[in-house]
């Protein structure tokens, strides 16, 4: 969204877009109580799980996790950002994330001066370090496993790392099967988001578009009609919520109300595709 159209409906930043700051995202009760669990969680070690459907707010929550964390004196975050990746690649993103140089090939090698570093970050800070990996589902089954083999020492005694998983319905069935019960006997805390209601929904909405500046932007009517059409869906609501905002810029519209979404949500009926048809020859 150019600055034109930001300046024409007040708005700091486009408010249904992933990249909005963390304050304009909606903290529900339960993810604040999981934000708490997983604070107290650094200071152990161990494993936590976030759970959900695709675009029900896995990413957000682990947004406002991590901006939780910062907040804590002396916990280092890490996030993966190549879940997909194989072990080789793996290594070299975690010596990149603690500040340590990996050689891939070694893999003894390089867990041995990844636990050191964590070992003396423990021993200076009482936390360990924590890692974030979103789109968990996607990680190769060896790198899960070296994952859980390098977050602990001494026969499983001593927790090095706090390590935080995001994944959609695929990792919670992978979780469940044999081959993984021993990484999922260790998952700690663990955060299931289901599907919002059209009151969470509508909480979401309303601080989006106050923390962007401009909570007159649509009006309640509008708000209610386009939660209750989400499917309880977060992605699926702020897609929606942003095609109203490029349909009201284009008309120039003052606020965006209940007749802006029925036009531009309107399924064509047979006569008009076919009036539209006609037209067009």
């Amino acid at each position: 969204m150019n600055n034109k159209l930001l300046a024409l409906y007040g708005l700091k930043w486009n408010p249904f877009t992933p990249n909005v700051p963390t304050e304009a995202l909606h903290v529900s009760p339960r993810l604040e109580s999981f934000c708490w669990r997983v604070q107290h969680l650094a200071g152990e070690g161990g494993f936590a799980l976030v759970t959900g459907a695709p675009g029900s707010g896995k990413s957000a929550a682990l947004r406002i996790l991590a901006a939780s964390l910062a907040t804590l004196r002396d916990v280092t975050v890490g996030v993966i950002s190549r879940p997909q990746a194989n072990i080789a690649d793996f290594y070299r993103e975690m010596g990149e994330l603690f500040g340590v140089e990996l050689r891939p090939h070694n893999r003894w090698g390089g867990a041995k001066i990844l636990r050191q570093r964590w070992q003396a970050h423990i021993q200076t800070t009482l936390s360990r370090p924590v890692l974030l990996v979103d789109e968990a589902q996607e990680m190769q089954p060896a790198v899960l496993a070296e994952l859980r083999l390098l977050a602990s020492a001494d026969l499983d005694s001593h927790i090095l790392l706090t390590i935080v998983l995001a994944g959609d319905g695929r990792l919670a069935e992978r979780l469940r099967s044999e081959e993984f019960l021993p990484l999922a006997s260790r998952m700690r805390v663990r955060l299931a988001i289901e599907r919002a209601t059209p009151q969470d929904l509508q909480e979401t909405l309303q601080l989006a578009i106050r923390q962007a500046g401009a909570p007159t932007l649509m009006t309640p009517e509008v708000i209610a009609t386009i939660c209750d059409h989400a499917q309880g869906n977060l992605r699926t609501l702020m897609i929606m919520a942003a095609d109203l905002l490029d349909a009201a810029a284009q008309r120039e519209a003052r606020q965006i109300d209940e007749t802006l979404f029925f036009e531009t949500f309107a399924i064509p009926t047979p006569n008009t595709t076919k009036a539209t048809a006609r037209q067009r020859r």
